[in-house]
């Protein structure tokens, strides 16, 4: 570790301004436990830590108090994780009224320092509060979970919302007034925004097909970087394969034994453990979510059918041959759901033996609290009728009254069979609700 450039990156930092960055939803709570931002690859994750120190210190806290440590920056690569509590003090060297009250340190990929771990549970059982995020392809959740030993709590960042997207595009955009001119730029807003996603660099960028390009290298990444290298695959041909399966199967069930099925017809050899852990690969860099079809045995939700997910709708536009806005819509309204999540809530789809779904069961505490469906177009009769009754159904077993239906653009509250059916569109749902 070079002492020079260690205190030169230590004042770079103090007399550098913080970039302006856009608000985000995710709220992370005041806590002892260290706080771990993760999420995938590109979704924002070292913009919001500059975001919590801006925060920070628009609350009274002293820049001084605040280290940001990227050890990914040239001049910190070579440290050892011993080494980091003499960049601590290095800093109270430079920054001596900083030694009369404990500093705040944030930690960017930290996993580019060996046993890591061992520094930052040290540093937390002495009292500094900490903040460390790192790159999917080498931290994943359950890793920081099972290094850090109850000493954390893990946030999950996704890229942008569709309101985080239109705060970006037309700030102070007032979704609770909208002249009929406003509503169809909304709408038009929604539109882009299920066909592209939120990723925060496919935002900015204003040429479609420079946003496809973008997207591609984060498809590529994932299997390269978060996959292949970091678990040193060598059947690249099958883990490709699969992660374009799920990509074209989002907002449907995906089942490995006909996936197993499909290679074997094809003469491709793969075991259906090896699918397995593949997909468990995939899951943890949080390129999909899989959702399991809700039932009260613990075990039996373990060995059902699940949904896939994509953890940004952009990835479709990859390899759809025709454009579902109907599966794109559900797989925003998923993502919305997981943003919206409290403390023990859990989210199901629901399927009986007569083959009738419901989207989403959001169950809390052991409590289902709303069945939601997602249909885009509620003017087909027989689609609607279809909608309704399931969820009527799965409202009777679950005993749920809290039923919504996320239309195109319906709104109305409805009654079926004595139970009240709120009918709202999914830009209203989104910016609204």
């Amino acid at each position: 570790m070079e002492h020079l450039e260690i205190q030169e990156y230590l004042l770079d930092f103090q007399k550098r301004a913080l970039p302006e960055l856009a608000e985000r939803e995710l709220e992370v709570n005041k806590s002892n436990k260290i706080k771990s931002i993760i999420g995938p690859r590109r979704a924002g994750k070292t913009s919001f830590l500059f975001k919590k120190i801006g925060e920070l210190m628009a609350s009274g806290v002293e820049k001084e108090r605040i280290l940001y440590l990227n050890f990914e920056d040239p001049r910190l690569v070579d440290v050892r994780f011993k080494e980091i509590r003499d960049i601590i003090k290095i800093h109270w060297q430079l920054y001596p009224a900083s030694t009369s009250k404990k500093c705040i340190i944030f930690f960017d990929e930290p996993q580019m320092i060996d046993n890591w771990e061992i520094a930052v549970r040290s540093l937390h059982d002495e009292g500094f509060e900490i903040y460390l995020t790192g790159s999917s392809s080498r931290l994943l959740s359950r890793e920081i979970s099972t290094s850090l030993r109850g000493r954390t709590l893990s946030y999950l960042l996704l890229p942008f919302s569709f309101k985080e997207f239109l705060e970006m595009e037309h700030p102070g955009f007032d979704t609770n007034r909208l002249s009929s001119m406003e509503k169809s730029l909304l709408k038009g807003l929604l539109d882009q925004y299920l066909e592209f996603g939120g990723f925060p660099e496919i935002i900015l960028e204003e040429n479609p097909e420079t946003r496809l390009r973008i997207l591609n290298e984060y498809f590529n990444l994932v299997v390269y970087r978060d996959v292949v290298e970091r678990y040193k695959i060598k059947n690249t041909q099958l883990i490709k394969w699969l992660v374009k399966s799920l990509t074209v199967s989002y907002s449907k069930e995906f089942s490995v034994h006909k996936q197993y099925l499909t290679l074997k017809s094809k003469g491709i050899k793969a075991s259906k453990n090896t699918l397995y852990s593949y997909l468990s690969m995939l899951e943890d860099s949080v390129f999909v979510f899989l959702v399991p079809r809700f039932d009260y045995s613990i075990r039996k939700r373990d060995l059902s059918i699940h949904k896939v997910y994509l953890c940004d709708v952009g990835f479709a536009r990859l390899t759809e041959i025709s454009r579902d806005y109907g599966k794109k819509m559900e797989n925003v309204v998923f993502l919305e759901l997981e943003r919206r999540k409290r403390a023990l809530t859990d989210i199901f789809y629901w399927k009986n033996p007569q083959q009738e779904v419901v989207d989403f069961v959001v169950q809390t505490g052991g409590r289902v609290e709303q069945l939601i469906q997602v249909c885009r177009d509620v003017d087909d009769a027989n689609v609607k009728k279809r909608e309704v009754r399931a969820l009527v159904k799965a409202s009777d077993q679950l005993e749920c009254g809290d039923l919504l239906v996320i239309t195109g653009d319906y709104d109305s509250v409805e009654e079926h069979k004595g139970k009240s059916i709120r009918f709202i569109p999914l830009w209203m749902w989104l910016t609204i609700e």
